[in-house]
């Protein structure tokens, strides 16, 4: 027989996304597209072939919600997500991005600015970043995508903060609001980048998102700043082109936030604005939000407003790891915001913040002041210790810790088990109150003592529900954010893993809220295994699915590609195969030679337009 097929893969149980019962398929793929689907196709057919059997096969997996846009520069075959199956990526996330390039003006940095804190990237790795962006202007950087030898597919998102940037300059876009010409220029860039094919607009409201170079560090990023009538305009160039709006909104100004969200209504605006929000999360500290989040996802949609509205919801416990006080939940407080001003590797310049008495009066007011809401719920039973330089730490909680130097400092030497610890608590001030024996361990240890927190996510029930309502979608994962604190590259993985828990018909859906629903939703022409589609495909082993602990698989490794140390997930043997465009570029537990030798994802924009790779 004639080969017709560059590859058959052969006896998966495939999920196509469109959320109907799976059913035993072979897939075979031609010039990197699905060229035929069906039982018992004839494998003399095929160059190669791949048997799957056992194996469930979808479309790749899709992850709205990255921050990806600095290190793919680095890496262009994106290989952390790529291991967990996913094949398509969203950027340009929170307001923040490299759409207009570098946009270092005079003593300007903006990407240094501006990533920084907020996403918690050492500005070390954000200057070789910046060094390798040779373009100006958005429809420079679809072309620098273009060229790079990508793994997964990236759509990109305008960012707010980096157009105000654009037209106003640094210090303009974070003192005042622009001008009738300034806001004229910004959307007519928003709706140029809009023709060239970009998938959508991200703005950000969050009330702690600070700059970290000075003279800047008292000031948010620009986005914040944009007033009623900016919005406005703005999402008017957003709904006419019926793109994305991905928006990060004002927890603290609630009914702000309302307000802001009621331009999704079709009903108020003549046409709905498709609105992706952060995020529906069940909070510890605040057990009821998350029904709130659904309450206000359903009337948004409902007949009344007519929207296009869902929240982005994480997969899994959101664990929020800390090294001393380099911590995104610093940010949330004032007294401990200029300790994350300094650059990550100054240690003494936390320290002499840290060490003077009125400062630590101030901490310790802010500790008790429960007017101030905070993602830390300042109490040491929810500080759990895994790393320390007083080994018989690891794994306790901060309360553990400070009832035995209560029980040392009131006479019962024994208290302390190892002359280690003995030497700690004899370091410790008389008598502290909780806060300030917390201040003492950020003063005494700094980024030696890693810690972590439990934000949310923590009631499987709640979760499922959050997961699987149909006006939210699972995507939260942040991945390329927060280095050391966070790692939900696995995210889609785990809700699989939640679906299987159930039945394959709730798989089904659960691919089809990974894939064709997202795909939709931000207008990409991925997502589906439909004759002729580019051939993007994952392969998952369910067994191992089935036994997967990401808890137990996560792991602090150094990576060469960044030159610094990252909190992975490390998924091996869930994910059997990657493929995209056709090519397999993940097989097992380690990328095959294409994955970031060969383009093979590509830059995607709305409906499809836009080069191929």
């Amino acid at each position: 027989m004639e080969t017709n097929w560059d590859l058959l893969i052969r006896n998966a149980l495939v999920f196509d996304g469109s959320g109907a019962t799976p059913r035993v398929e072979d897939i075979a793929i031609a010039d990197g597209r699905i060229a035929a689907r069906g039982a018992g196709l004839d494998p003399a057919g095929a160059r190669e072939t791949h048997d799957a059997d056992g194996r469930w096969l979808m479309p790749g997996l899709l992850d709205i919600h990255t921050h990806l846009d600095l290190e793919v520069e680095l890496d262009a075959g994106l290989s952390e997500v790529v291991r967990h199956g996913t094949t398509t990526c969203v950027v340009g996330n929170c307001s923040l991005g490299t759409a207009f390039g570098a946009q270092r003006r005079g003593d300007d940095d903006p990407i240094l600015d501006c990533f920084t804190r907020v996403e918690n990237i050492p500005k070390n790795i954000l200057r070789r970043c910046v060094e390798r962006m040779d373009w100006h202007d958005t429809q420079g950087y679809l072309d620098h995508l273009s060229g790079l030898k990508l793994g997964p597919n990236l759509a990109p998102l305008i960012p707010h903060s980096m157009l105000r940037i654009e037209v106003m300059g640094m210090e303009a876009a974070i003192t005042r609001s622009p001008s009738d010409d300034e806001l004229a220029r910004m959307a007519n860039l928003l709706d140029s980048a809009m023709q060239q094919g970009y998938v959508g607009f991200s703005t950000d409201n969050i009330p702690f998102h600070y700059l970290a170079n000075e003279p800047h560090t008292h000031a948010k990023i620009p986005s914040p700043y944009a007033d009623k009538r900016e919005h406005r305009r703005l999402l008017d160039v957003v709904r006419e082109h019926d793109r994305v709006w991905q928006a990060t909104p004002d927890a603290v100004n609630r009914l702000g936030t309302f307000k802001r969200f009621l331009y999704t209504s079709g009903r108020l605006f003549g046409k709905p604005l498709r609105t992706s929000a952060l995020t529906a999360i069940d909070l510890v500290h605040d057990r009821s939000v998350w029904k709130v989040f659904l309450q206000l996802s359903k009337f948004f949609n409902s007949w009344l407003m007519r929207g296009k509205f869902h929240f982005q919801v994480l997969s899994t416990p959101f664990l929020l790891w800390s090294e001393g006080a380099i911590s995104p939940i610093f940010e949330e407080f004032e007294t401990t915001r200029p300790l994350l001003a300094c650059d990550v590797d100054d240690r003494d310049g936390r320290r002499a913040i840290l060490g003077k008495p009125e400062y630590i009066e101030r901490f310790e007011r802010d500790w008790y002041d429960k007017s101030i809401v905070s993602t830390f719920q300042r109490d040491l039973r929810v500080m759990r210790i895994d790393r320390a330089p007083v080994t018989e730490w690891n794994g306790e909680t901060g309360a553990d810790v400070y009832a035995r130097l209560q029980r040392f400092q009131a006479g019962d030497a024994g208290a302390a088990r190892s002359d280690a610890e003995r030497e700690a608590f004899a370091a410790a001030p008389a008598a502290p109150s909780e806060a300030r024996f917390f201040l003492h361990l950020m003063y005494e240890y700094d980024r030696d003592l890693r810690w972590h927190i439990v934000v949310g996510n923590d009631r499987p029930e709640v979760l499922e529900q959050l997961l699987f309502s149909e006006y939210t979608l699972p995507g939260f994962n942040d991945s390329g954010a927060h280095l050391i604190n966070l790692a939900f590259f696995d995210g889609n993985l785990l809700t699989l893993q939640i679906a299987q828990r159930d039945s394959l018909d709730k798989v089904a859906l659960a691919v089809k809220r990974l894939t064709r629903d997202p795909a939709e939703f931000f207008g990409l022409d991925v997502g589906t295994l439909a004759i002729g589609a580019q051939a993007d495909i994952t392969l998952i082993d369910p067994d191992t699915l089935a036994r997967y602990d990401t808890d137990s698989n996560r792991q602090m490794v150094f990576r060469e590609v960044l030159g610094a140390e990252q909190l992975v997930n490390r998924s091996d043997g869930v994910v059997d195969s990657v493929y995209i465009a056709g090519t397999r570029v993940w097989h097992g537990d380690a990328p095959t030679a294409a994955l970031g030798s060969v383009g093979l994802g590509r830059p995607l924009t709305f409906a499809g337009r836009g080069a191929q790779a």
